[in-house]
């Protein structure tokens, strides 16, 4: 059964992808996606999953790509879902297509400041 209270990631636009995703203290990962694309629902879980996970240590966020133009081709943005890793401002890392919920945890926690 879902959680309610279970954190979400959270929605960012091109308006506020600098202040919320670049100029975060901690990791961020964006999820570049749109309402019709069937592979970006079939990774929603995961990525729902790492913003659980996560929760306080790094940004887990989506952007509409239909909705928010000027990012997605900001960082060329040429297939969805694209999902990209930053850290103190910069792409660190990107997945393009469906991809393990292990595979985008691992990575993300590479970017994590040792224990």
């Amino acid at each position: 059964m879902d959680d309610p209270n279970r954190p979400l990631p959270s929605p960012v636009g091109d308006s506020d992808f600098e202040s919320r995703v670049l100029k975060s203290d901690v990791p961020a990962l964006v999820d570049f996606w749109a309402d019709w694309c069937g592979p970006c629902h079939y990774i929603a879980p995961s990525v729902e999953q790492l913003a659980a996970e996560f929760n306080g240590k790094a940004v887990i966020a989506k952007l509409n790509v239909d909705d928010n133009p000027a990012t997605p081709e900001k960082y060329g943005i040429l297939g969805i879902p694209t999902l990209i890793y930053f850290k103190g401002g910069a792409e660190v890392d990107r997945v393009v297509g469906v991809t393990s919920y292990q595979e985008l945890a691992a990575r993300l926690r590479a970017l994590m400041p040792a224990a």
